[in-house]
């Protein structure tokens, strides 16, 4: 449905040429690009509502060295939301503390009612916005329940737990967060997201991008990176995603009609 490409990283590195074969899948996923690099805190987001491969900004932007520390890049196929930009990821929410929160996904929340309050709350119409904006406000009330920012580990915690309820019954969750600090990953649906090392640095990808090793991400676990450093692995939850062509053949008719 989408595709998605991250970086995690201790110093900068190009990171041309792997955009460059992302975007120029979009052929197939041609309903928005986005690219948001990371400097701590702080989010530079580029997106546009138009197919990759036709966005002169884009071709402009890539005929110039760059390079990335952290960063995520993603190319859209929608299933629930027209090609506009409120619908074009990353998508970019700061919780009560001021921390900015990112997210790229590929995927579908086909039944998830802990998600259906913020139908009315997005700016945009889809359920990757939703996820977000669920993730912010469960990072808030952790914060208020403990009386103070939460530390590395109780972050990983509450997107872990999030994860587990939103992959029930059969939702395809496969996403990428930033939270100024980590760089957390999670795949429900096999061989659907893959990672590689370069150098010092860890890049993760729905498909493998310009030759070299890629090794498939572990299914239904959460795990999270600090400067391209594996600092944390979840348990494994059970929710694989099962493909149900008559799920896709609904979604469809419903995107249809939005």
């Amino acid at each position: 449905m989408c595709e998605l490409f991250g970086v995690s990283g201790k110093r900068p590195i190009p990171v041309n040429a792997y955009l460059k074969e992302l975007t120029s899948h979009s052929t197939e996923h041609p309903n928005g690009w986005g690219i948001a690099v990371f400097y701590g805190n702080a989010v530079s987001l580029e997106k546009e509502p138009v197919p990759a491969y036709q966005s002169r900004y884009l071709k402009e932007r890539l005929s110039h060295p760059f390079e990335a520390q952290n960063m995520f890049a993603h190319i859209r196929l929608a299933t629930k939301g027209l090609m506009a930009y409120e619908n074009s990821h990353p998508f970019v929410k700061r919780d009560a503390s001021g921390r900015a929160w990112t997210l790229i996904h590929n995927g579908t929340i086909f039944d998830c009612s802990l998600l259906d309050p913020y139908i009315h709350r997005q700016e945009g119409k889809t359920d990757s916005e939703r996820i977000l904006l669920y993730i912010v406000d469960q990072i808030d009330k952790k914060t208020r329940e403990l009386g103070g920012e939460l530390c590395r580990k109780e972050r990983f915690e509450v997107v872990e737990q999030i994860l587990c309820e939103i992959t029930r019954p059969n939702n395809k969750v496969n996403l990428l967060v930033y939270d100024g600090e980590l760089t957390y990953a999670h795949t429900n649906m096999r061989e659907s997201l893959y990672c590689r090392k370069q150098g010092s640095s860890t890049l993760i990808s729905t498909v493998p991008l310009c030759g070299g090793e890629w090794d498939p991400l572990p299914l239904n676990r959460l795990l999270a990176w600090q400067e391209g450093r594996l600092l944390f692995t979840g348990r494994d939850h059970g929710n694989e995603y099962i493909y149900d062509p008559e799920d896709m053949k609904y979604l469809y008719l419903e995107h249809a009609y939005l």
